[in-house]
Parts: C-alpha cells; structure tokens; sequence
C-alpha cells in the first residue's frame, strides 16, 4: 500500500490537531476529520477533509486514527466508549494518540484495542503550535513497532524527529520527562529575566549574552521576544502545562519517585489557574513571579 493510500482519520482539531492535520491533507493524504466543535471541521472540510459526526462514524472510514485531546478521559472515552472508535474500528488498522495523557490511560487503551485486533500508539508530540504549524514536530512512540513503520509515512508529514522508545506508555512517560523540563525552562526563565531587571541589568541584553553558553534551550531560543513584545498568547497553555505537570505527579507517585523541583513548579502552574491565567502561554508563568516579586518585565 502506497503512503498516500493510507486513509487518515483525525479526532481533536485544536491548537495542535488542527495544524496537524491540514499537513497530512498537504502531504497527500486522505483525511477524514471529527471535532466536538463544529468550526474547525468546516475549516478544514472547505481544504479537502471529510468531515464525520461521531468517533465511530469516522473510525469505520479509515485505516489509522489518529486524535489530540485535551486529557486522560477525553481520549479514552473517544477511544473505548459509546460512540467511541472501538465500536466501528476494523481489525489491523492503527490508533495513534497525540495527546499528552497518564501512562496507565495509554496502557489500558492499547490492551483493549488489542482485543479488537487493533494496534494502539501512543505518540505524543513536543514543539508548540510553531511546530504544529511548519510540521517539524518531536514526536515520541509506544507502541509496536511494526504499526509504528505503518504510519511513519503519516509522522514524517507532521514531524521531523520520530523516536520509537518501547512498549505501550512509553511515549507518554516520555512526553511527561518532556515536560518536568519545560516547565523547569519556563520557571527558570521568568526568573532570570526578573532577577535580570531588578538587579539593574537588561533583560534582552542578559538574554542574548548568556543564550549562547551553557544556559542554551530552546525556551531562551523562543519566548523571551515574545515576552517582550508583550505577547503572552498561547503557544501552549498555561492551562495543559499544569494539566500536564499532574500527570507527572500522579505517575511519580505510582511508582514512588520524589520530584521536588516539578512539584513546585507545578504549584506555580495551579497559581496561574487560580488567577484566572490558564488560557495564556505556559511562559506567562512570569506573571505569578512577577506578583511575588513586585516588579513587571518591561516590554518594547
């Protein structure tokens, strides 16, 4: 079977989904798409996409579905419940998740797909919309191997490094490694650039000097100039971040891992919630330093 012959279902058309799957209707594909909204499948439906109304609806159509959700339950009701994918999925065809969710979600959903003779991926991705959008995703994969050369075809039009790390959930434990340092970059960088300001020194400038060396990432590659324009839109939400940090001390305390540091950082993370901040960008977690230190960055 040709790449192209691989008849893609997409369930989820958010920041990420949407992004992604117009770049699988770019690179050929055929795409048929399903979202709780209704103006996002229109979108892309007037591009090319088939739209279906329900996840058993398109998953009877295709050969892999593909989905990006918001959290653990989301995706397993889509997966395993009523109306869900396991009503209409053949056997043989693939289900790759993209979302962020708990390793043990991921695990249960591959163990009753199996039953149905379907294999699961879970795939989640790292990136941001900008690598949504430019298909230069990182995207790391669960799963079996063999359904995940199934599908590289598909990865390689929305992403641009695939990693197959082990059996089901090991794409999500990795993805939530991901995280503890994204965070971590986030947090240290509102730091450094309050630390910065009100120690008498420019924050652009203190960027562009230290980017450089040891301190490099991506965080310092990417958000400062943002900030300084004033632009705290997502990106990825402050919201997912700290939904995303859950997952990572749940999954800890399954199997009795100290994390200290991401402990924090996930409090910092619940204060943007608490402060009605959830729907800006996970680097606007300068804003609760920025209160504890009673200083605004200065913006251009």
């Amino acid at each position: 079977m040709g790449s192209q012959a691989l008849k893609v279902g997409y369930i989820g058309l958010g920041i990420m989904g949407k992004s992604m799957a117009r770049n699988l209707l770019k690179a050929g594909f055929v795409v048929v798409v399903h979202n709780r909204s209704r103006a996002a499948v229109e979108e892309l439906a007037a591009e090319g996409a088939i739209p279906a109304w329900s996840p058993a609806e398109l998953a009877a159509q295709v050969d892999v579905v593909c989905t990006n959700l918001p959290d653990s339950p989301d995706v397993q009701r889509v997966a395993l419940g009523e109306h869900g994918v396991i009503e209409t999925i053949r056997p043989g065809s693939i289900f790759m998740d993209h979302s962020t969710i708990k390793p043990a979600t991921a695990r249960y959903i591959a163990e009753k797909l199996a039953e149905k003779g379907v294999s699961a991926l879970d795939a989640p991705v790292s990136g941001g919309d900008i690598g949504a959008r430019n298909g230069t995703l990182t995207i790391m994969v669960g799963g079996d191997a063999d359904a995940l050369e199934r599908v590289r075809p598909l990865l390689a039009a929305v992403g641009k490094t695939v990693t197959h790390i082990g059996g089901p959930g090991t794409g999500q434990v990795t993805k939530a490694a991901n995280q503890i340092m994204v965070a971590a970059q986030m947090v240290a960088m509102g730091e450094l650039l309050l630390f910065a300001q009100k120690a008498g020194a420019d924050p652009k400038k203190v960027v562009e000097a230290i980017k450089g060396g040891a301190a490099q990432c991506w965080t310092l590659d990417v958000k400062p100039q943002r900030l300084f324009a004033g632009n705290r839109q997502p990106g990825f939400k402050a919201g997912m971040q700290a939904k995303d940090l859950n997952i990572v001390l749940e999954t800890a305390r399954e199997y009795g891992i100290p994390l200290p540091s991401a402990a924090l950082d996930s409090q910092l993370f619940q204060a943007m919630l608490a402060n009605g901040l959830g729907e800006l960008d996970n680097s606007a977690v300068i804003a609760v330093l920025e209160q504890m230190a009673a200083v605004h960055l200065t913006e251009e």
